[in-house]
């Protein structure tokens, strides 16, 4: 299949793009290799990735009109999975008129061409960020969303608008992945797993946000690309899925099991909550389970395992 990925030098899009070169995918990256952390951290993923095969590579902006014409004008994607975007609650309270502009205005562009280029299906990675202070346990698709407490995901919550924006006007499929906390190797090195280790195998003291007691559910990024994987391969009208564990953990229990797998105890500095946190995310993922047959397989003691493993043998740590 003709498949473009933006955000495929990230994170999850660099664990995605290698399962779809291996299995044989005519794929096409957009990745603009941006400064929001260390550009290098994504020129490394590339590498990896030209071990696994050949792909067409746009290091553009994608807010860039001309680039995203190109890329459909020559390359005639079937299937358009979207995950470039600025990411994370926190630095888009410093930032939201960034994270509009990127978020909702790009995001408007890519769904713009995959219509008027006839794309079969679009993917789109959302974020459990956008149920907010949700009060009611797990969080389900179909709950109200009224009160996004974020940029970020009020950022999210437009992609999805639009989204079902198109599909109800153009008939353009869509599906929206509601992603809940990803974690595991080539984690963005801000994001809370990552900074705990490191900050731990340092001996370096820890801030802890809402004095330690905030949950969350934690997701091992292979389960993650499974999800993708899945929503992708079963193209609906319009549809939205959580992409979670289905299990929440305690942030202090989440140090405790990375001081196991470090081998060394934290020196935690417990702090009350900052604006843009949620006290909990927990999904309900019933739906993405009856109708993607998807079942996240990784718990947070393995997946805390791997990751300590993987960063141990990728970062020096001193």
């Amino acid at each position: 299949m003709k498949i473009l990925l933006t955000g495929g030098a990230g994170f999850i899009g660099s664990h995605l793009a290698r399962r779809l070169l291996n299995r044989g995918d005519e794929l096409v990256i957009l990745d603009n290799f941006n400064d929001f952390y260390d550009p290098r951290i994504k020129e490394e993923n590339i590498r990896e990735l030209e071990k696994e095969g050949r792909f067409k590579l746009y290091r553009n902006d994608l807010l860039e009109e001309s680039t995203i014409e190109q890329m459909f004008s020559e390359h005639k994607p079937e299937l358009v999975i979207h995950l470039a975007a600025y990411a994370g609650v926190r630095p888009s309270l410093q930032n939201p008129a960034l994270y509009f502009r990127v978020n909702v205005t790009g995001t408007s562009l890519l769904f713009e061409a995959a219509r008027r280029h006839q794309a079969r299906h679009v993917v789109f990675g959302s974020s459990s960020s956008v149920y907010g202070v949700n009060t009611k346990l797990p969080f389900h698709e179909d709950d109200p969303l009224h009160h996004p407490i974020s940029p970020y995901a009020v950022s999210k919550r437009a992609g999805e608008l639009l989204g079902y924006s198109y599909f109800h006007n153009y008939g353009l499929p869509v599906t929206c992945l509601r992603f809940f906390t990803v974690y595991g190797p080539r984690q963005r090195p801000e994001m809370g797993i990552y900074r705990f280790t490191e900050l731990i195998s340092k001996g370096e003291e820890i801030p802890v946000y809402h004095e330690g007691k905030s949950q969350r559910d934690y997701t091992y990024v292979d389960d993650i690309v499974e999800g993708i994987l899945a929503a992708a391969a079963r193209p609906a009208d319009f549809r939205i899925y959580n992409l979670g564990n289905s299990r929440t953990t305690v942030l202090i229990d989440l140090i405790r099991l990375i001081e196991k797998e470090v081998g060394r105890e934290a020196k935690v500095k417990l702090l009350p909550a900052q604006k843009g946190d949620v006290p909990i995310t927990y999904a309900d993922i019933t739906r993405a389970r009856e109708e993607l047959s998807w079942v996240p397989a990784t718990p947070i003691e393995k997946g805390i395992q791997r990751f300590v493993a993987w960063f141990q043998s990728h970062r020096v740590v001193v």
